[in-house]
């Protein structure tokens, strides 16, 4: 029997509400029936699920069924020793608070039961306060322990993501990073989203836009199918400390990066950036976090494509970004647990995201800088190759085409003192007025031969035809003229279809050809502007487009620009275009000179595929 004194002010202070979680509850064991119904009708009036229990096995099913809290244990029980059972539950469940009960007043099982793990010890007859004071004080130490080791784990939680970023800075500081080591960087980050020890979701999608902006990509995604994957693959990195210099050397042979599952989903992710109603697009475009719940955003319907590829309909959405424009994505869910997104997650989420928006806008000014030196390489080179290819293409030009002249201008008088001198001669018999005819008739025999071979060196000696391709030409003749187009503040914009054609041609005069077209274009832009070269199959032809932006030609001079000798220099000399026109036809091509919409000239190429 079991005397309880009338209520205290102390037993109104206990609440369930106050101690415990909803789902939690407190085990009473006795092998008394009269205490288990006291205890419990006590514990229930003040708002707490009970559950009793009157052996050593009935508590350990309880254990294994319930969410236990608190448990009241007599040592004495039927099928044991209370203080046994209490060397059992005590490590195993750290987070169960356990009051000893027994009759016997006995400081040293008092002690001993501390020593094994108890929280307190109450001998009966138990009065109303003992009880509640031992109930409120046990719970009240348990809850102060709980949050103790919340908020513990919290702050270790801080201090990883902190160092976590920190590992991040300073492998972006100390090093240039080229495309291998961004995706190595880019999937850190990846990790550190999905990790337990960081941002605990369970999933992530990294979106990049492609080169040139048009289309948003799948890039890379890291998580498990399932729950089992997951708590496999988070073990391997938690073993290494989660330093990021340990993740970069074992990202690459871990398990996380083999989802075949996962990548497919991620590589058939694709959307066009004018494609604004789509909320990645939408997200990018606003530079703000967008939270998908229940597959809506304030009451939007999203995209079922973009659902059924992910297979979840509860995900956030951070876009990445720099000061001049916008770099992709990355989308987060929690598609094993379906724990609910906070505010918090977001803001964690965001913080990682500027991370990836720095490490690639790190890696594009990296590239951008590594393609200026090789430009420059390329350059450097090719004007050392060909320093006298510019210089002796205008030199032969004109050379030729002054030979045109002086074979037309000369070639009919000295044939006509020939001719004459021999007609003379004929009807001469005075020798000595012979001998000077003979010297006559020999020197213009002499002039011409010279004459002829000068008009041999006008014309374009025989071709020698390979098939090869077109576009290494055009690149290595607009790298001839890059100091001269930065010294005049000309860009030039290459637009050059693919496949690369090939070409049966004389690589020599193709290029020649080139030289005088894009020199041309140069020097039509005396203020800057931009020249386009564009270059595209048609059919059977390649068609070759080189455009400035320049001031175009005057009408009286359009119809002359082709013409030799016409000095004019509004656009180029002449004797360029004289020389492209009997390069094009040497090749079966045709030659198109017309003005641009806008101003400046265009200059168009037309060259069949086969030659006859």
């Amino acid at each position: 029997m079991v005397t309880l004194p009338a209520t205290s002010t102390d037993s109104e202070e206990i609440s369930s509400s106050s101690y415990l979680d909803p789902d939690e509850s407190i085990a009473i064991v006795d092998d008394s029936a009269e205490i288990l119904l006291i205890f419990e009708s006590l514990l229930k009036n003040k708002g707490f699920t009970v559950f009793t229990a009157s052996t050593g096995m009935a508590l350990n099913q309880l254990l294994e069924q319930k969410n236990i809290a608190l448990i009241l244990l007599d040592i004495g029980l039927p099928d044991g020793d209370g203080v046994e059972l209490l060397q059992d539950i005590a490590p195993k469940y750290p987070d169960i608070s356990i009051i000893m009960l027994t009759g016997t007043a006995d400081l040293k099982v008092a002690l001993n039961c501390l020593r094994q793990g108890a929280d307190d010890y109450l001998t009966k007859p138990v009065s109303m306060e003992e009880f509640d004071l031992a109930i409120s004080r046990t719970l009240q130490n348990r809850r102060l322990s709980i949050d103790n080791r919340r908020y513990q784990k919290q702050l270790e939680l801080t201090n990883f993501r902190t160092r976590f970023l920190h590992q991040l800075n300073l492998k972006m500081n100390s090093a240039y990073l080229n495309s291998i080591e961004l995706d190595t960087v880019l999937q850190s980050i990846l990790v550190g989203i999905t990790a337990k020890e960081g941002l605990k979701f369970n999933r992530a999608f990294l979106l990049l836009f492609n080169q040139d902006n048009s289309e948003l990509q799948g890039k890379m995604a890291i998580g498990p199918p399932n729950r089992a994957d997951a708590n496999r693959v988070w073990k391997e990195i938690q073993v290494n400390n989660l330093h990021l210099t340990d993740i970069l050397r074992k990202i690459k042979t871990s398990s996380m990066d083999n989802n075949e599952e996962l990548n497919t989903i991620v590589r058939n992710l694709k959307f066009p950036a004018d494609e604004h109603d789509q909320i990645l697009i939408e997200a990018c475009s606003k530079r703000v976090s967008i939270h998908i719940q229940n597959g809506q955003y304030r009451g939007k319907v999203i995209s079922r494509d973009l659902l059924n590829s992910l297979q979840e309909d509860n995900f956030i959405i951070t876009p990445l970004f720099s000061h001049a424009k916008s770099l992709g994505v990355i989308i987060a869910d929690n598609f094993v647990t379906a724990r609910c997104i906070s505010e918090d997650d977001i803001n964690s989420l965001e913080i990682f995201a500027s991370q990836a928006s720095l490490a690639i806008e790190h890696s594009h000014l990296y590239m951008d800088m590594q393609n200026k030196i090789t430009e420059l390489e390329d350059v450097s080179q090719e004007l050392e190759k060909n320093k006298d290819l510019l210089i002796d293409a205008e030199r032969y030009s004109a050379l030729g085409h002054m030979a045109a002249q002086l074979v037309h201008a000369i070639r009919n008088p000295v044939t006509s003192i020939g001719g004459i001198a021999r007609l003379v001669g004929k009807k001469c018999s005075d020798e000595k007025i012979q001998k000077y005819l003979d010297m006559m008739i020999m020197e213009s025999l002499k002039i011409e031969s010279t004459l002829d071979d000068l008009f041999s060196f006008v014309g374009i000696d025989k071709t020698k035809k390979v098939k090869q391709p077109l576009y290494p030409l055009i690149h290595k003749s607009i790298m001839l003229f890059y100091g001269r187009m930065k010294k005049q503040s000309i860009r030039h914009q290459l637009n050059l279809a693919t496949p690369a054609p090939e070409l049966l041609m004389d690589h020599r005069l193709i290029r020649q050809m080139l030289l005088h077209l894009i020199r041309n274009g140069i020097e039509a832009m005396h203020s800057g502007g931009t020249l386009t070269i564009s270059c595209a199959e048609d059919g059977s032809k390649v068609v070759i487009t080189i455009e400035d932006s320049g001031s175009g030609v005057a009408n009286e001079i359009f119809d002359h620009v082709a013409e030799p000798f016409y000095t004019t220099k509004t656009y180029g000399t002449g004797m360029g275009l004289t020389l492209v026109e009997k390069i094009v036809a040497e090749h079966s091509g045709e030659f198109i000179l017309t003005r641009g919409e806008t101003g400046g000239m265009i200059a168009q190429v037309i060259l069949p595929m086969t030659q006859e």
